[in-house]
């Protein structure tokens, strides 16, 4: 059970008070409920380019490192689709240096031309990188653009083209930040050895003066159900053929979820999933396979990837494949082998709820979607899902008319 207080400011900014004091440190974390999937199609890339500029000096604070490293505390953030997440740690008794920088930079940017250049400089060669020069680099990049349609996640928080982050220009940097890093858009967990009044004094003095703004309204174009199958087949310098699939699942919030989450465990989270047994260990088509959901904010995917073994023909790996998703529709789990997914999806929550850190990030994830105490739920709907919970996801999700099919071709191999 993760114990917590909460209270609202005048401004809108929720924040949230996690307690322990077997700790000598505090956590601050900083949620703004932006990601890439609140961007302009046409002006994309720019929620992970403000994860870089964010660190790039605010209205007082010309260097936000600096001062962090000198009371002993260090820092990062990450982006995804649905947010843009910053946080700290710091020894407790210089807990108000984490108010004083996070409010600087939410309060107001620097607006500095040379930083945006600099950082514009970083996130391009961030996208060489990872997305060209990376083997099977842009294969996420091309499945989740088959798979969504409409949707905003059929682009990467990278951006749709890099070109949009560089023509970027102060105005629109500006305009970004005015409408989504406003007190009224974010959330504020501080946890470790520290005490609500201490928090609750603190975020006042430091937060209360900056101004909210105006109310952000998702309207995000949703996708159609999927009714054909789609494939694309993508030719590549890697070391091995490929295949990646991705299924249409719930939402995050959906009572479905964590039936589809275990149920994507059993296809291919272990060495011991059916996937790997099958077709790495008992008919080594693959030389590795697994399986995850996305587990995104709006309807997601279940993704299904691994590498072909040499002299394998693609087809020949992927019929195996649909011949293991086909299996685990018409016949339902045993109760054996999903205790065994839940132990695994109990011990992996045991064991990131023992860091700090990831308690503060937990919380603040929860809030954005819609209660804190999610957090203290997510075992018993764990435990709650039943063998047949297990088939009714299979047999609703695996359907090839809700498949998209990548075959990604090594120039090296032939088969």
């Amino acid at each position: 059970m993760i114990d917590f207080d909460q209270f609202k400011l005048s401004n809108g900014l929720q924040v949230l008070v996690h307690k322990d004091s077997s700790v000598p440190i505090a956590t601050v974390n900083v949620l703004y409920n932006v990601g890439s999937r609140d961007e302009d199609e046409n002006k994309t890339g720019f929620a992970h380019l403000f994860e870089h500029l964010m660190f790039g000096g605010s209205k007082n604070i010309p260097n936000y490192d600096e001062p962090l490293q000198v009371v002993g505390g260090e820092n990062n953030a990450f982006t995804n689709p649905d947010i843009t997440n910053y946080f700290l740690t710091l020894p407790a008794n210089n807990l108000e240096t984490a108010f004083w920088l996070e409010s600087d930079r939410m309060m107001s940017l620097s607006f500095d031309p040379k930083v945006l250049e600099v950082q514009r400089k970083v996130v391009i060669e961030e996208y060489k990188q990872n997305y060209l020069s990376q083997p099977y680099g842009d294969a996420m990049m091309t499945l989740k653009a088959l798979a969504y349609q409409t949707h905003p996640y059929r682009w990467p928080t990278i951006g749709r083209d890099i070109s949009h982050v560089e023509q970027a220009t102060l105005d629109d940097v500006k305009s970004f930040f005015y409408k989504f890093y406003r007190p009224n858009n974010a959330i504020l967990v501080v946890a470790g050895r520290v005490e609500t009044e201490e928090v609750e004094q603190l975020a006042k003095k430091w937060f209360s003066d900056i101004p909210a703004g105006e109310a952000y309204h998702r309207r995000l174009p949703q996708e159609a159900q999927q009714t054909t199958p789609r494939f694309i087949e993508k030719n590549g310098k890697v070391p091995a053929h490929a295949i990646y699939k991705a299924f249409h699942i719930p939402r995050r919030t959906s009572p479905d979820y964590h039936a589809t989450d275990l149920l994507s465990d059993i296809l291919g989270r272990s060495r011991s999933s059916r996937l790997f047994t099958q077709l790495v260990k008992e008919n080594p088509l693959f030389s590795s396979i697994n399986a995850y959901v996305t587990g995104s904010v709006d309807p997601g995917l279940l993704i299904i990837n691994g590498r072909l073994n040499e002299g394998v023909a693609l087809q020949t790996a992927d019929d195996a494949i649909t011949s293991v998703v086909e299996a685990i529709k018409k016949t339902i789990v045993s109760n054996e082998e999903l205790r065994k997914v839940k132990n695994q999806a109990e011990s992996t929550l045991v064991f990131s709820e023992m860091e700090l850190l990831n308690r503060a990030m937990s919380l603040a994830y929860s809030a954005m979607l819609g209660d804190p105490n999610m957090i203290n739920q997510e075992s018993e709907k764990i435990q709650a899902v039943t063998p047949e919970d297990i088939q009714q996801a299979a047999r609703k999700i695996l359907d090839l008319n809700n498949s998209s099919t990548l075959h990604y071709k090594s120039e090296q191999q032939t088969g």
